[in-house]
């Protein structure tokens, strides 16, 4: 075990994650109340928008950055592009649809923490990695609906189904945007580079000094969704989804270290660029998919990204991704 893998299981936050998913799978009655769950996580989504914001005003938006949203941009819309026919060997083509959109999108909270680990080894990354998280859950949710077109007109031309109602792109997209998590995160962004450095002194008490705080109290609580997620879900039986979920993650960072190198990106950036293209939504995406694609099955992309994924990278994903980028940026 390397010792940045030790440094990050011995972190608070981490182990009542741990200790949440422990918790769950000996069926205790631990549970956090859902309005602190909610609070929690409108609180992270606050902090993080509100950190990017500044740091973009401060350091403005260099060519680097640039060139890290168009990678962000790039890498949303290629890995739903080749998950699908990966995803189409062993799982229906439905399923497979709202996978691969689940795995072109992304999960705040693994950034939340990858960029902790970051700051914590001392390595600098741009605010503007904020904005390449928040571009990367739109191409997902429009590959979603032309996956489940698409599917869809294969069924209508082999006779297996009935045309179907046209799903609207933009309707879609509206459903994403205007969720509230979601546009908090926007909205928290957009006040952190209007106030700049000053609005963040002024809000330093309440997102900085309290942060690592709630972040411990969010993760108890996806540690014990998680271990109801892998307990309760038939998903799991399925070896090949148990495998792709645990091998997508390191074959998209690797990906996206190879287009962070290509680009000149710094190791902070290709790091959290590696993590975000690692990562599955959760949240976002699989709400938007349950109305896209509703014949797909959420306990089977629901499970992946949340029981499997999410906890991979959280436990190892990010220190390996990290140790990786020692190689490639020494």
């Amino acid at each position: 075990m390397t010792s940045g893998m030790l440094q990050n299981i011995l972190d608070p936050a981490i182990l009542f994650f741990v200790f949440g998913v422990l918790a769950g799978f000996v069926r205790s009655n631990l549970e956090v109340p859902p309005a602190i769950v909610k609070f929690a996580s409108l609180y992270l989504l606050i902090a993080l928008g509100l950190k990017g914001g500044a740091s973009l005003a401060t350091g403005g938006l260099p060519a680097a950055g640039a060139l890290a949203l168009m990678a962000a941009v790039f890498i949303a819309v290629a890995v739903p592009v080749y998950s699908f026919p990966l995803m189409r060997r062993f799982a229906s083509p439905y399923d497979a649809a709202a996978v691969a959109a689940t795995y072109g999108s992304v999960s705040a909270v693994t950034f939340i923490v990858a960029q902790q680990f970051l700051t914590s080894e001392g390595v600098e990354f741009g605010g503007y990695m904020t904005v390449a998280m928040v571009l990367m859950e739109s191409p997902a949710i429009i590959m979603a609906v032309l996956l489940a077109s698409y599917v869809r007109s294969r069924d209508v031309g082999t006779g297996a189904g009935q045309p179907p109602a046209a799903l609207s792109i933009r309707k879609v997209l509206h459903e994403a945007f205007t969720d509230g998590g979601h546009l908090l995160l926007i909205g928290a962004l957009v006040i952190g580079f209007v106030t700049g450095e000053r609005g963040q002194e002024i809000m330093q008490p309440f997102t900085v000094d309290i942060f690592k705080g709630i972040l411990a109290f969010f993760l108890l609580d996806m540690g014990l969704l998680v271990a109801r997620q892998l307990r309760d879900s038939p998903a799991l039986l399925n070896r090949y989804l148990l495998a792709f979920a645990l091998l997508m993650p390191p074959l998209n960072a690797t990906i996206a270290f190879g287009l962070a190198a290509a680009l000149g990106l710094g190791r902070g950036d290709a790091v959290l660029l590696a993590v975000l293209s690692a990562s599955a939504s959760y949240i976002v995406v699989p709400a938007i998919v349950r109305y896209a694609i509703p014949e797909a099955r959420p306990g089977t992309y629901f499970t992946m990204s949340l029981g499997i994924t999410f906890p991979f990278n959280i436990l190892l994903g990010i220190p390996l991704y990290y140790a990786a980028s020692g190689w490639l940026w020494s």
